[in-house]
């Protein structure tokens, strides 16, 4: 199977504008995720997407793929959908899944891939995949940059959101499950999402997978055994520095 992976990377982030090139352990994160997600031997080929040079430069300066997008996405799967089509036609090649990885994921582990890949593999009737974590506390699980989600008992995901669900009065009892934000796509799902109306909870919770579910469309959860962290603050980019200078040691 010819399997795509993009890292979707702009400047402009809103909560921490210029995070991609911001530095952990002396080395940009766009740097750290690109060289972690092409480690998956699962992959065919490994680019970032972006519509920032600064970007686009260094990535190629360490010699990996990188595209040039518009800058006018609003949502990170839309810059993707417009980078397969163009390396599709650079590498005269039609890829079978696409796998965005978020750039603010930089302690991704190569084996993630694999564990979100397998239920396309194995299940021809999944278009679209997300990892799910653990919560690990209830300061987590407070956290509006955490995204919550709840699955029915096939794993399916009911409701992505940034609030607390499920209930707070029974947490102890029930799982607490987080995106991570590794997700497969089968190629023409994913050029199918991007041509979907935007809905009112994908814009309520800036959640892109709110689409799916809000046109009555299945989103599979596949548990990771590896735990992560997702950088959205310069106090999580400090964070992240320390437990990966403690990997190191």
């Amino acid at each position: 199977m010819n399997i795509l992976a993009l890292i979707p990377a702009r400047m402009g982030s809103s909560r921490f504008p210029g995070k991609p090139m911001a530095p952990i352990l002396g080395k940009p994160m766009i740097g750290h995720v690109y060289e972690r997600v092409a480690k998956s031997p699962k992959l065919s080929l490994t680019a970032v997407a972006t519509c920032d040079k600064e970007i686009f430069d260094y990535i190629e300066s360490i010699g990996g793929v990188a595209v040039m997008t518009g800058d006018q996405h609003e949502r990170a799967s839309d810059r993707c959908a417009e980078a397969l089509l163009k390396l599709e036609a650079k590498y005269q090649t039609k890829y079978d899944v696409v796998v965005m990885v978020q750039g603010d994921e930089p302690m991704t582990h190569p084996d993630m891939i694999d564990e979100a890949v397998q239920p396309l593999l194995d299940h021809p009737d999944v278009q679209v995949v997300n990892l799910i974590g653990k919560i690990k506390d209830a300061a987590e699980f407070e956290d509006r940059n955490c995204i919550k989600v709840v699955c029915d008992l096939n794993l399916n995901a009911l409701y992505f959101s940034r609030e607390p669900i499920p209930t707070r009065s029974k947490v102890e009892k029930i799982p607490m499950g987080k995106q991570v934000c590794i997700i497969p796509f089968r190629r023409d799902f994913l050029l199918e999402y991007t041509r979907l109306a935007p809905t009112p909870l994908e814009i309520a919770e800036s959640v892109d997978m709110m689409r799916v579910l809000e046109h009555g469309l299945c989103v599979r959860m596949a548990p990771t055994k590896h735990d992560t962290q997702a950088v959205d603050t310069l106090e999580d980019l400090k964070k992240v520095e320390r437990l990966m200078q403690g990997l190191q040691a």
